[in-house]
């Protein structure tokens, strides 16, 4: 439960300018997990959340980018969401867990494969622009390395 809400966390902070525990603990609430102020600032501290200015030049929660912290998160949000994967070209799919799709999805931007121009994600399946043919089958081995360790 602890790692699914904290998927859900950095998918809501990625789609929506959160700036208080408040917010982030009403839009938990609106996706069906029962939280308390305690538990959203403990989330906040295990997952590194800090805050930044966000486009409205207001603070809002953003992933700490800190390479091997960061990494570690993603990495196992991946692993625990990650089912199978296909390509057609330069488009990656990948099928997840049902209701992890957004959650990988955000896993996938956040580690930056520079080869990955953008990803669209639905319940249980993640569609990825790669940049071309030979990145795409690259990506998936690299993705392969990491649902496998």
């Amino acid at each position: 439960m602890k790692l699914e809400r904290h998927s859900k966390i950095v998918e809501l902070i990625g789609k929506y300018e959160i700036e208080t525990q408040e917010d982030l603990a009403a839009r938990l609430q609106e996706a069906g997990y029962r939280v308390t102020q305690a538990t959203v600032s403990r989330d906040i501290r295990e997952l590194k959340l800090t805050k930044i200015q966000g486009e409205s030049g207001r603070q809002r929660y953003m992933v700490m980018q800190s390479q091997t912290a960061h990494s570690d998160k993603y990495i196992r949000i991946l692993r625990d969401g990650f089912v199978s994967m296909d390509m057609a070209q330069n488009i990656l799919v990948i099928k997840t867990v049902s209701g992890m799709a957004m959650a990988v999805a955000a896993a996938l931007d956040s580690i930056h494969f520079h080869e990955i121009v953008g990803c669209i994600a639905g319940d249980d399946t993640i569609m990825c622009a790669v940049r071309s043919l030979d990145d795409t089958i690259l990506v998936m081995d690299k993705i392969k390395k990491m649902v496998s360790e």
